[in-house]
């Protein structure tokens, strides 16, 4: 059976993917994916559209006026994504926050 190619674009998902022992199938996360540690060494293929040292109010206004537009928050890596060819992406919909 092929081994799938997982990419996880939620921290969540990509601890319970490890947690399954599905940790050698991830080819790729988000940039805000760092457990476990090993993961590390996976590319990143998003990125937050504001600046991640702001202060927590400027990362706040910043959110708020993207959230009215209905467009993420993050940039997402389509060149990478397309590169790491996965199998399957574990990713959620826009939630509030």
């Amino acid at each position: 059976m092929k081994r799938q190619r997982i990419v996880s674009l939620l921290p969540g998902c990509t601890e319970v993917a490890c947690a399954l022992g599905l940790a050698d199938q991830l080819v790729g996360r988000s940039h805000e994916c760092d457990f476990p540690p090993s993961i590390s060494r996976l590319p990143a293929c998003t990125s937050p559209k504001f600046d991640r040292h702001a202060t927590s109010r400027e990362i706040d206004r910043h959110v708020k006026s993207l959230l009215p537009t209905a467009v993420s928050i993050y940039r997402l890596d389509a060149r990478r994504l397309k590169e790491l060819r996965p199998d399957l992406i574990l990713t959620q919909s826009q939630c509030e926050v």
